[in-house]
């Protein structure tokens, strides 16, 4: 099948499944199989968004800092032909800025009558597919209703960025670039496109690992590019990351925000406590004996299982879990942090969480760039734009056969 976006013969090696024909998403039209440069005036204007989580990975292959390491991707993109390179930054922001306002609404209105606790985070797409299509009731009405990063790097692009631009968002191709295969499934998610005039949030997506061996087989020339922004030309001089080791940090931000707007208690660094395994740590903020807050996290199935169990048992302590499905969080994703027998290398890994360790912290309240989209983009923080492109509706067991689960 010939690819839809370029001219170029290489391109038309790239096919798609029948499960990708059928849930219309499109095939990376960059002739990155060959790590070839495309003629981008056959193309529609390529955008590229990269996940926090995946630039370790490349400053480890590259043995270089992580900002360095980012712009050197965003060199190698450019020289393929791509004409926008974001960081997915800035999606995390809101998402965990709005996963904070649900978690205090939550808490106010819980009652044993209508239970609105715990709040399990929904930003791991593995994690959240497993909720949706196994799990159902009672864990569903759960999770957070706050949009992942990724589908919200989705509308900022198809969206806010695209009327900036002056285009529909049907002329965009927006690729991200991620840490799990997972996210190739959360790009199918049926509605992720209802905001966006029926243009999906993310086209195609790419691993960290298929992008390094793409780049591993290039020969082009590369010259290191400063990632973009969506506001004009300005630049991002220096990658920042959320207050995670090694994922974007919801329950540390979270439980911040939770102890000042419930009890007027400011938290410094946060203090985990690990339980039954390094994959699940538990947070607490007491006063006077009394525990006021109790977060956990738990990475991995082992753990989510048990979390589930304790949830449908009604013997839950919890009132917040940060819920990821990879086993030592999103650094450790299967698309980067895998060794060729299949099995994870922890001796990449180990060097990723140094690198990652070493990005500066920005908590979300403090980017004048999410306060300037609240304004410009969505008329407000408490607006209605708020709820259709930040949050999300869960579905239970029983979706249609087009929406079932593909093996990638």
């Amino acid at each position: 099948m010939k690819c839809e976006h370029c001219t170029r013969k290489e391109c038309s090696k790239k096919t798609k499944t029948d499960d990708q024909e059928n849930a219309s998403v499109d095939v990376p039209s960059l002739a990155l199989e060959n790590g070839e440069k495309c003629d981008t005036s056959q193309h529609k204007v390529l955008v590229v968004s990269v996940c926090p989580q995946s630039l370790p990975y490349f400053a480890a292959k590259f043995r270089l800092s992580v900002t360095d390491a980012s712009r050197r991707l965003c060199g190698f993109l450019k020289s393929l032909g791509v004409h926008y390179v974001f960081d997915t930054t800035i999606a995390a922001d809101f998402s965990v800025l709005e996963s904070q306002k649900e978690f205090v609404r939550r808490f106010r209105q819980h009652s044993e009558e209508e239970p609105a606790l715990p709040m399990l985070t929904s930003a791991c797409p593995g994690w959240v597919r497993y909720a949706e299509r196994v799990l159902g009731h009672p864990v569903t009405p759960h999770l957070c209703t706050a949009k992942s990063p990724q589908q919200i790097m989705g509308s900022l692009v198809k969206d806010y960025f695209a009327r900036r631009q002056n285009l529909s968002p049907d002329k965009i191709f927006h690729v991200i670039v991620a840490p799990c295969y997972d996210r190739k499934l959360e790009a199918l998610r049926e509605d992720v496109p209802t905001a966006l005039h029926g243009s999906r949030g993310a086209d195609c997506v790419l691993t960290s690992g298929e992008v390094v061996q793409i780049m591993e087989q290039s020969d082009l020339a590369v010259k290191d590019a400063a990632v973009d922004t969506l506001f004009g030309g300005l630049k991002e001089e220096e990658v920042r990351r959320h207050d995670g080791a090694s994922s974007d940090g919801y329950l540390a931000h979270v439980f911040r925000h939770a102890a000042k707007q419930l009890f007027d208690e400011d938290v410094g660094e946060v203090t985990y406590r690990t339980l039954r395994n390094k994959d699940f740590q538990e947070v607490t903020l007491e006063k006077n004996g009394e525990v006021l807050l109790r977060f956990a996290a738990a990475y991995g199935f082992r753990n989510i299982q048990n979390v589930v169990l304790k949830l449908k048992k009604g013997r839950f302590p919890y009132h917040f879990v940060e819920v990821l499905a990879c086993a030592g969080g999103c650094l450790n994703g299967r698309g980067q942090a895998q060794a060729e027998d299949g099995r994870a290398d922890k001796a990449l890994l180990r060097q990723m969480e140094g690198k990652y360790a070493d990005v500066p912290v920005r908590p979300p309240e403090t980017s004048a760039h999410v306060q300037e989209l609240y304004r410009e983009w969505l008329d407000g923080a408490d607006s209605p734009r708020v709820r259709e492109a930040l949050h999300t509706v869960y579905h239970g067991p029983g979706l249609p056969a087009a929406s079932r689960d593909i093996k990638w």
